[in-house]
């Protein structure tokens, strides 16, 4: 499925993810309604410039009380630019064109700057001794929470921003072909999906990293380079380093923890990997895709080759294989619309006692792709004004990818209202892998009982136990396929914001990390003309990937927390916790602790462990690693 990034306030403002209209010349200043659009651009533009007046010194006094006063300034600050911002991003995002990309680039820069600024101030008042445990804990918020920081040296900001919108926007525009004809990119992630020709899925496999990826290259060298430098003002040996400091632990500790899990759950994708390849073989024979070494790229059913659901019709074993009904088909069968798919992900929220989505979530969300222009349609949530201006951003086609998303997306939304009581620095989940978490877990409980539960399955369809080897390798052909490609994504940026990867081997590296933990390999040889990275939407757009790889840790925990709380007997990937309003209330507890507490806590709050662990995911696909193995004898797995 397509993977959804959740659009954070705190992200938006530190990131300077705002704008607005600029305000007609014939207004003088503090001449605009209040609430007005103008009447933020002058506050926010003000608060710029006393900032930057006094940049020289603290604007408090370096004591306990001094940090708490410049604490609750820079929250209502940030709240306020993050609601012009808000409302500013998302038009870019849904009518692009060089007005919105100039104005987002614009505030962008007033919301880099203030963040910067905040964030160097707030490394010196971490050092006052006395900090009570909120204050301490949100001045390290500040000082960690930036995306791209960028330098104080003048222009800077600015130009930082203009790539970072730049980037985004190639992205946006980007194209693929099929059979010589210009597609969307969407379009093109659909026929990665359906397409079984061979040469037809490298065209448009080689047409979009072509197209998308290498016209970027000069820019996203440019873009470490400035961000590296703000990285190190802040104290920081680069972007990367600042990154992992975000996880209330060291960088070191953090890589550690990643490697651990990654290691937990390697053997399982071995043998997923391994079977995979031989039921491709078997299908395309030796020419296409050969019975030992890595696998073509192509030919696994998406464009990052990063989940294989769609090829399940290739690898479904017999028998076992035929689980005796499709989603897009009992969707397409039931005359279900794209916007019938979000209220059908709604009504999974309210089933667990959580309240419905605000009308105005109808009236604004993208539902579906615009016919007049263009946007950017990689799926995501938004909160525009910290409370309850809830939206989802989506291209939605009637398939069983998006009903999956859409539950996925609506996570999003139900976190990000659930803690809109906490302060402006806690508008965030415990770590950035439980909010991809809590919508992935609801996800995992679209299992059969939970179709006929909606009436889109009959229950006479529902496979027989003897079909589960099926439905785990069909979860596992996204899930645990998923891993190694959730890992790699920043073990890259790593290297390139650490200078291990210089700009002169960007796509060696890629390529390499890909053929080393996925064992992928192109469909056509890459060079360093080619900026493979690029063609997936979150290095462009600038999206820290280790919250994926995280998530699918997490959500078999809260999975299997959830399934144990509402009495589940049966196998664990049978488990459906639709409907219970226990489940609902724990995990709205969670919920709206919001960033306010270590994620231990948070973690315990909801599953009574403090430990992030991979033994839920082994325990949900126990049966079918079992049976891979044996499936897989003689024959040389591995690349």
């Amino acid at each position: 499925m397509k993977f959804a990034v959740s659009v954070s306030v705190l992200a938006l403002a530190v990131a300077g993810c705002s704008t607005t209209s600029a305000p007609p010349a014939e207004v003088a200043a503090g001449q605009y309604p209040p609430g007005s659009a103008g009447e933020a651009l002058e506050s926010a533009s003000a608060a710029v410039e006393a900032y930057q007046a006094g940049a020289k010194g603290l604007s408090y006094p370096a004591t306990p009380e001094g940090a708490r006063q410049f604490i609750a300034a820079v929250e209502k600050d940030l709240f306020d630019l993050s609601v012009i911002g808000g409302r500013a991003q998302w038009v870019n995002a849904t009518y692009i064109n060089d007005d919105t990309d100039a104005l987002a680039a614009y505030f962008g820069a007033i919301g880099t700057e203030k963040s910067v600024q905040y964030a160097k101030a707030a490394a010196v008042y971490a050092q006052v001794p006395g900090l009570d445990f909120d204050t301490a804990r949100k001045l390290n918020i500040l000082r960690t929470a930036l995306v791209l920081p960028a330098p104080s040296t003048p222009g800077a900001a600015t130009e930082l921003n203009e790539i970072a919108t730049k980037l985004q926007s190639m992205y946006g525009k980007g194209r693929a072909t099929l059979d010589g004809k210009e597609i969307a990119g969407d379009e093109a992630e659909e026929k990665m999906g359906t397409l079984r020709d061979p040469r037809k899925l490298q065209e448009v496999w080689t047409s979009w990293h072509d197209n998308v990826g290498r016209p970027m290259r000069p820019l996203y060298t440019r873009m470490v380079e400035i961000a590296n430098d703000g990285a190190k003002e802040l104290g920081f040996s680069d972007v990367g380093a600042m990154w992992r400091s975000n996880y209330d632990m060291t960088p070191e500790e953090f890589s550690a923890m990643y490697d651990r899990l990654w290691a937990e759950t390697k053997p399982l994708y071995d043998q997923l990997h391994c079977y995979t390849r031989t039921k491709l073989n078997q299908k395309y024979g030796d020419a296409v895709q050969p019975d030992h070494g890595a696998i073509r790229a192509d030919l696994l059913g998406n464009m990052w080759a990063q989940e294989w659901g769609n090829i399940y019709d290739i690898v479904a074993p017999k028998g076992a294989g035929d689980i005796g009904f499709d989603v897009t088909d009992l969707l397409v069968a039931k005359k279900v619309t794209p916007t019938e798919m979000v209220r059908i992900g709604e009504r999974f929220y309210t089933s667990l006692g959580l309240a419905p989505l605000p009308e105005s979530f109808w009236q604004r969300s993208q539902i579906v792709r615009p016919e007049d222009r263009e946007v950017v349609c990689h799926a995501s949530a938004w909160d525009v004004d910290n409370k309850d201006d809830l939206r989802i951003k989506m291209c939605t086609r009637v398939n069983a990818d998006d009903f999956v998303t859409i539950h996925h997306e609506l996570g999003h939304n139900y976190y990000q209202r659930a803690y809109n009581q906490q302060p402006y620095l806690y508008l965030n989940g415990a770590n950035d892998g439980f909010h991809e978490a809590i919508g992935d877990f609801i996800a995992l409980s679209v299992t059969p009982e939970y179709l006929v539960q909606i009436g889109l399955l009959d229950r006479r369809k529902v496979p027989s136990a003897d079909k589960d080897i099926g439905l785990l390798l069909r979860q596992a052909m996204d899930k645990v396929a998923f891993l190694p490609f959730g890992l790699l994504v920043d073990k890259w940026r790593w290297g390139v914001f650490d200078g291990s990867t210089p700009p002169t081997g960007y796509n060696a590296a890629w390529v390499g990390l890909k053929q080393q933990y996925q064992g992928i390999v192109p469909p056509v040889p890459r060079t360093e003309a080619d900026f493979d990275p690029g063609a997936k939407f979150h290095i462009p757009g600038n999206t820290p990937y280790a919250r994926y790889f995280l998530a699918r840790i997490l959500q078999f925990q809260f999975y299997k927390a959830a399934c144990d709380m509402a009495g589940w007997k049966g196998p664990l990937h049978r488990c459906s916790f639709y409907g219970n309003k226990a489940v609902g209330e724990r995990l709205n507890r969670m919920m709206a602790m919001g960033a306010s507490r270590p994620w231990p806590e948070a973690l315990e709050v909801f599953t009574g462990t403090r430990e992030m662990s991979a033994r839920p995911m082994l325990e949900y696909f126990a049966p079918l690693q079992a049976w891979l193995a044996q499936q897989n004898k003689g024959k040389q797995c591995g690349w």
